[in-house]
């Protein structure tokens, strides 16, 4: 349901000669800015198979011809769907990996194997503890050697990399910073395994998996740039549209030392195996008609419009039919007529997606409205899969739809509790220790478990999973924040919602799998208020990340429900959350925010004090969420603004999932 809706807000457009896939003259043609071959699939499921599939393959093949087969492998989100079917394929279908040999591509230094952050425990309890691969054919980088013999360890890492034939394949992720294994910006092409330092940005997107920025290592011990590149075959994997702006350099741009992964492009059987979300930004998804005739439909010519008045610096209305012949879209004139009639269409669409009714306008014409006008008062559930969503993403909607008197619900999908600091949890435990008195049973019972905690955590090491006392004190330090923002936005107090999806509570930054409980949770709220609304967020950038999962749960209940007869009255609107904002193309509700609304939007996430003043898990934006909020919704307003739309202060977007 995911990968349908991904395909909704990533339309590649298709081209005329829809050939090109079997015909290498055309798909050179289509492909010829890329240097390095990249594979568009529709899911990471679905890549990951394919890639699955291939090493499959090659173990199969060695082991017909008496040899051992040599797999490099990265740990990581990326690559976790293609362990998962490798497993399969082990348990379901007999393959065996007794004739593998694995050299592991990454670990932080110096780091304990069984520490939960450990690349190398990571790959066991995903992938070997799984397979019948032997222990002796598995090659880890020892992080826990003295520093003065790494470069002897690093080279005999090498030596056996060569002894046993080199690399017959290499999987690979890629991160924000154009590093692969661990080589970072300025990493040499000829670079081996070493220790090298890690960069600022991949050291604060390792926080999280370290409860802290502090805890993050500073090291770490990694295959080099040319230990890579001799791999007979490499695959790189990258999902979501949070790798799509680093895969364009890497793909389209030039080879250099500051995006190591463009060294791949000397690679001569190397893939990039990418989903339609992380191949956005290249020339033939992006902008095809700079490349070669294309169909024409509507929503590629409304998005084709919008980039070229970005390109020329010009709004709608003012666009040419020279504007369009020069910059590869005259088709669109001989097939729609002159640039006045189409400019005036994408005018009217877009300005048709603006509303100061996120739930429809009583009494009003509603024809060309975003929402409907009946009924007047809609019941709301506004889900936010972390306790702060709600008010970072749409918090001037959800201020807009109560004050519009719409009965509104919000549903707090996870306890957000690994995002609170120990040093939260120690102040709140002396808030309280100095309000009991020690003079009753309960107060004793506080005293004691308070009293456990402290103990915990001033010996808790940076890899330690938290006790469950100290996960219910932070996960309620996350629900009283929760309810301070509702209660400023007026929701009322039966209307808020904790539904503690029973995925997220693992401890630890790695997750359960969703399971038929969370849908399950989800369905019953649903079912209950029986909304003629939803909103729910719409990050589709992980697709192993809370916000991911979080919406698949709810696309699965909307599934179960679907048939429901009130459920035909219930319309779906997605947001984004604080890293990303619909691209202007696709957005179908434009709600504008007055300065007064933005600032009372402000004050709403300001009641979620533990995420403020250098929250846990800021990602690589140093920016605080009220920050990049009003920056997204300002930088949204003004994009309509530039495009010849009324000027507004802000503007929150929304896409339509539409599941009949």
């Amino acid at each position: 349901m995911i990968e349908k809706f991904n395909q909704k807000i990533s339309p590649a457009g298709k081209f005329k000669n829809e050939g090109y896939h079997d015909d290498p003259y055309l798909r050179a043609l289509i492909t010829k800015h890329e240097k390095i071959s990249t594979k568009i699939y529709g899911s990471s499921t679905e890549g990951s198979k394919a890639v699955a599939s291939e090493i499959a393959s090659i173990i199969k093949i060695k082991e017909l011809e008496g040899g051992k087969c040599v797999l490099g492998l990265a740990v990581g989100s990326a690559p976790s769907e293609v362990y998962s079917e490798l497993i399969r394929l082990h348990k379901e279908d007999g393959l065996s990996f007794k004739n593998v040999i694995v050299f592991n591509v990454m670990e932080y230094y110096p780091i304990a194997p069984e520490a939960l952050q450990s690349f190398n425990r990571n790959i066991r309890e995903k992938f070997f503890n799984h397979v019948d691969i032997p222990e002796e054919n598995i090659n880890y980088l020892d992080s826990t050697i003295p520093q003065e013999r790494i470069y002897e360890f690093c080279h005999a890492y090498e030596e056996k990399i060569q002894k046993v034939g080199g690399i017959d394949m290499q999987i690979l992720g890629i991160g924000r910073t154009g590093h692969i294994g661990l080589n970072e910006p300025g990493s040499s092409g000829n670079s081996l395994t070493r220790i090298v330092s890690l960069d600022n940005i991949t050291r604060t997107e390792a926080a999280s998996d370290f409860f802290g920025i502090d805890n993050a290592p500073r090291k770490a011990i990694t295959m080099g740039v040319k230990t890579i590149l001799n791999a007979k075959r490499v695959r790189v994997l990258a999902w979501g549209e949070g790798k799509a702006a680093i895969l364009k350099k890497t793909i389209e741009g030039n080879i250099t030392e500051e995006i190591p992964a463009s060294f791949l492009q000397h690679h001569e059987n190397c893939k990039m195996i990418v989903d339609e979300a992380a191949a956005a930004d290249l020339i033939r998804v992006q902008t095809p008609w700079l490349i070669d005739s294309v169909v024409w439909d509507d929503r590629l010519i409304k998005k084709a419009v919008l980039w070229l008045c970005q390109k020329v610096n010009k709004p709608i209305l003012k666009l040419t039919d020279r504007d369009y012949n020069d910059n590869g879209m005259g088709d669109i004139l001989a097939e729609r007529g002159s640039a006045y009639q189409t400019n005036i269409r994408i005018f009217n669409e877009l300005q048709h997606t603006i509303t100061g009714w996120p739930g429809g306008k009583p009494n009003a014409d509603d024809t060309n409205r975003p929402e409907r006008k009946t009924p007047a008062k809609k019941r709301v559930i506004i889900f936010s899969p972390h306790p702060d969503d709600d008010v970072i993403s749409m918090g001037g909607t959800m201020l807009r739809l109560v004050d519009q008197g719409h009965e509104v619900h919000v549903a707090y999908q996870v306890s957000g509790s690994i995002a609170v600091s120990d040093d939260d949890v120690l102040r709140y435990l002396d808030f309280i220790g100095d309000y009991t008195t020690g003079l009753t049973e309960d107060d004793k019972k506080i005293r004691a478990e308070h009293d456990k905690v402290r103990k915990f955590l001033a010996n808790k090491k940076p890899d330690q999973i938290d006790l469950p006392e100290v996960r219910r004190i932070k996960g309620l330090i996350r629900v009283g924040e929760a309810k301070a923002g509702c209660r400023y936005a007026k929701v009322k107090d039966e209307n808020v919602h904790f539904l503690n999806l029973p995925f997220y509570e693992s401890g630890s930054v790695e997750k359960h799998p969703m399971g038929k409980a969370d849908v399950k949770i989800v369905a019953d709220l649903i079912k209950e208020v029986k909304p003629h609304q939803i909103f729910a967020a719409g990050d589709l950038s992980d697709p192993h990340g809370t916000h991911r999962v979080c919406l698949d749960a709810i696309f699965q209940a909307i599934d179960v429900l679907k048939k429901e007869e009130w459920m035909k009255d219930c319309w779906v609107w997605l947001y984004r959350g604080a890293w990303h904002e619909w691209e202007i193309h696709n957005i179908e509700m434009a709600v504008p925010i007055s300065p007064d609304e933005l600032m009372r939007k402000r004050n709403a996430i300001f009641k979620h004090q533990s995420q403020k003043d250098g929250a846990m898990f800021l990602g690589g934006d140093n920016r605080e969420f009220w920050q990049r909020a009003e920056d997204r919704n300002r930088g949204t307003a003004q994009l309509y603004n530039d495009l010849g739309m009324a000027e507004y202060e802000a503007v929150e977007a929304f896409v339509r999932y539409e599941f009949l």
